[in-house]
This record gives C-alpha cells, structure tokens and sequence, in this order.
C-alpha cells in the first residue's frame, strides 16, 4: 500500500471517531477498499444502543436504494447475453400497464426518466405505517399514468425499478431475489449480502434508531421488514465490506467484474442532471455520479427506516468508500464526502519527513480541538469537528527541532506567529503552543475544565 493511503487511513479513523462523539450517533461502519481488495474496516458505536450490543463490521444493514444499483446490473447482464435491448419498451415484457407507462424504454426506467410516480399514492411503507407493496399493489399503481411527460427530466421512482424487477423475472421465468443472488450476488463473492430482509436467524442485524428529537431519547426501529415486489429498488441487506467489492467492481477500469466494460461505462454515462440539487448530481443507469472537491465519484445512497447509507466508487482511482449509519438522521452522505476529501489532500501532499513527522496528534483546549497532520513541507492544523477537516486549514512551516512559523493562516487567525511542541523529560509530547494558544491532550484538558469550572 502507497505511504500516503496507510496515512490518510489512518486519519480517516481518527476523523470518524471524533465524528461519532461529536454528532452522538448510535453506530457507523466504515470499509474502503483499493483495487477491489478491502484495505481498511471498522466499526463505531452500537449495533443496539439500548441494549449495549456494540457495532462490527459482520452487522448487516439495510442499504435500501443500493439495490438499484445491483438491479441496473442485472438489466445490463441480459443485454449483454441478448435477451433485452436498453431501447426496448417496458411493455414488451410486463402486461397490464397503462399505455404511457408501457412506452418507457428500459433506459428511461433505469435512469429514472421515465416521468413514473415515486412510491405511489401512499407512501406510508417508509414510515412504517403500511408494508411494502406487493406484485399486485405495484402493478395497480403502474396502471395509472405517468406522473410527469416522460423523458423530461430526472424523477426518482421506486415503483419504476419495482417494475425493472418485473422485467427481470419475466425474461428469467426466475424470482427476482433467486436470480439477482444466483447472477449478480454470488459470482460477485458478496458472502454478506441479501436481496431483502429480513436475514436469517443468527445473522448480526444492526438495529435501526429514531432521532432524539421527538422523544428526547432514540427509539429502535426494526427496519426487518421485506420489501416484497420492491425489492429491486430498496431491498438489499449487506455491509460495507461487500458493497466497497461490488461497487468497485463496476469501475470502468476495474480488472474484474461480472460485466463487460462497455456496460459499465453505460452505467456511469450520465443521463440526467437533478435540476434541484445544491450540487451537480447526475444520474446514469442505477448509479449517482457527484464530485467532492475535485474528485469524481459514483455509486448510490440508500434511506431506509433504520439506516442511512453511501458507497462511492472513485472511478479511474481505483478506490471505493462505503459509510453506512444506523439512525434516521445518520450522517452517511456528508461522512462519505468527508473521507474522499480526507483521501484527496493525503494524495495531493507527500507524506511526512523526518523533520515534519513529530508535528502530530490531537490537541485540545477550551474552545476545541485542532490535529497536527503532518507531511512533506508542512504541517496542516486539521478541524476533526468539521465536515471537511482541511477546509481552511492553518499551516506551520517547520523551521528547527520543535520550532515552526505558522506560514498560511486566516487573517483573524495567527499568521505568522510561532509555534512550538513542549516535551517531557521523557521526549514525549506535552502540550504544542499555536501562537498564543496553549493546546493538551484531552485528558489534562478536561482536568481543567473541572478544576476551573466544577463538573
């Protein structure tokens, strides 16, 4: 493994784990892998915040609207065996349509352009009001007519890759989940992922949780139930380590995969832009495509009742993140961001020097915390309590043994002003001075803290 990926691993775990105390979330699991090998995975917090089970990374999760991504798969594996065209008319594999809703071509369907209701006229199933829709309720909803002009613009549907789910077991004569697990799942060596729950008895589930908001405390939420004729949209059950293998197996450039290039590189074609999105979002065929800052990436989200989740695969890069979260206000989305940025400034900078490599760790005082990250030619003072740690980020120039210059600051900030590591009799670190500002470890820190103000 490259010197700056083992460092930024590193740090990403540190990251997290100031994160998760931050923010008092029940449990995280992370897993990024490289080249499609699982090269770091850990678990934060609790699987069951009530009773006190703690997180692995074994745990299943609910990965909901992963599963489009697994589906889009299977749609393009039986173009490729040619038993479908991307062109062709949903209507020539499912009866019973509305007229409209039949025209939609696979690609509209796959791409979410097809103009289809999202979770039909009640969508109570992700509020645990009502179960998921069976064959029957989703095949009533999709007798009515498109919600918008077809092919138009993006609108997600659930019920448009329900009916992808169709498709597949029309042409298959196979139940979806029989042929997703048989054609997509296992030849992908995915030994911890289901096409819907709930998962069999003995299997590690990581229980969902409410917010604290309503109640003042977090309540458990099953998030057990099965997903029924929506499984091809919502349905997966898996962990972080399998979804970084598969989605990294859909880059373009990766090495193995259960699909040709070409069909990969369809998947990650943008199809459309969301014309709502405070980021440019894209969609291509099962797959979302963003960028953080600078580096692209695709893959998926998924919401459940009882887990928020994202993986990003780094196409080109050859990495692939997977962040999932076990609460309804987890912070997955922005986590996940907040590691490839994490991942892109260790790329960007040489890792440390003999001279800059003492310049470390995590230092506190009253008004928070800063990390001394060093590398090559400076040191960067990183924010762990921020989405984006380097966002901004002060820098310290070292100039002699323990001594530095603080060489890029804010202009409210220190620029320009000193700064110097204090050691103890046995060399270790004591306390580092920023300027003025005396900073410790945390446990002297919050020895002051008593000391002054009681607690």
């Amino acid at each position: 493994m490259q010197a700056w990926l083992k460092n930024a691993l590193d740090y990403t775990g540190e990251w997290l784990d100031y994160q998760m105390r931050q923010s008092r979330q029940p449990g995280c699991v992370i897993a990024i892998a490289h080249k499609g090998r699982v090269v770091y995975e850990r678990a934060y917090g609790f699987a069951d915040a009530v009773t006190g089970e703690r997180l692995t990374p074994r745990h299943r999760f609910r990965v909901a609207s992963h599963s489009k991504s697994f589906t889009a798969a299977g749609i393009l594996m039986l173009r490729e065996a040619g038993k479908l065209g991307l062109d062709d008319p949903v209507g020539r594999y499912v009866d019973g349509l509305h007229p409209a809703v039949a025209e939609a071509t696979l690609t509209e369907l796959l791409s979410h352009g097809a103009g289809l209701v999202r979770d039909g006229a009640d969508a109570g199933q992700w509020l645990d009001r009502r179960p998921f829709a069976n064959e029957a309720e989703l095949r009533a909803a999709l007798a009515e007519p498109p919600v918008i002009t077809p092919n138009n613009r993006m609108k997600y549907s659930n019920h448009g890759f329900g009916l992808l789910g169709l498709v597949i077991e029309v042409v298959t004569g196979e139940a979806y989940g029989a042929w997703i697990s048989r054609a997509i799942v296992a030849p992908s060596k995915l030994t911890e992922t289901t096409p819907d729950g709930p998962s069999a008895p003995g299997v590690p589930v990581a229980r969902g949780h409410s917010t604290e908001l309503l109640l003042g405390r977090r309540v458990i939420i099953p998030g057990d139930n099965p997903t029924h004729a929506l499984a091809a949209a919502t349905g997966f059950v898996s962990t972080a380590a399998d979804l970084v293998r598969y989605f990294a197996s859909l880059d373009p450039a990766a090495r193995r995969s259960v699909l040709s290039t070409a069909s990969r590189r369809a998947m990650v074609h943008k199809q459309w832009r969301d014309p709502h999105a405070t980021v440019d979002d894209y969609y291509g065929l099962g797959l979302i495509m963003e960028t953080a800052n600078g580096w692209d990436w695709a893959g998926h989200g998924g919401g459940f009742q009882s887990c928020l989740s994202r993986t990003s695969m780094l196409p080109g890069r050859g990495l692939c993140i997977s962040v999932l979260t076990n609460a309804t206000d987890g912070m997955a989305n922005v986590w996940s961001d907040g590691v490839i940025k994490i991942l892109k400034t260790f790329a960007d900078n040489p890792p440390p020097n003999a001279r800059t490599r003492p310049w470390t760790g995590r230092w506190w005082s009253l008004w928070g915390t800063d990390d001394l990250v060093p590398f090559s030619d400076k040191v960067m003072i990183a924010a762990p309590g921020q989405l984006d740690p380097f966002a901004g980020a002060d820098e310290i120039t070292v100039t002699a043994r323990d001594r530095g210059v603080i060489s890029l600051a804010g202009g409210y900030s220190s620029h320009g002003e000193g700064a110097r590591l204090v050691r103890r009799r046995d060399g270790r670190l004591k306390e580092v001075w920023l300027g003025g500002a005396r900073l410790v470890p945390e446990a002297r820190a919050k020895a002051e803290l008593k000391k002054r103000y009681g607690g």
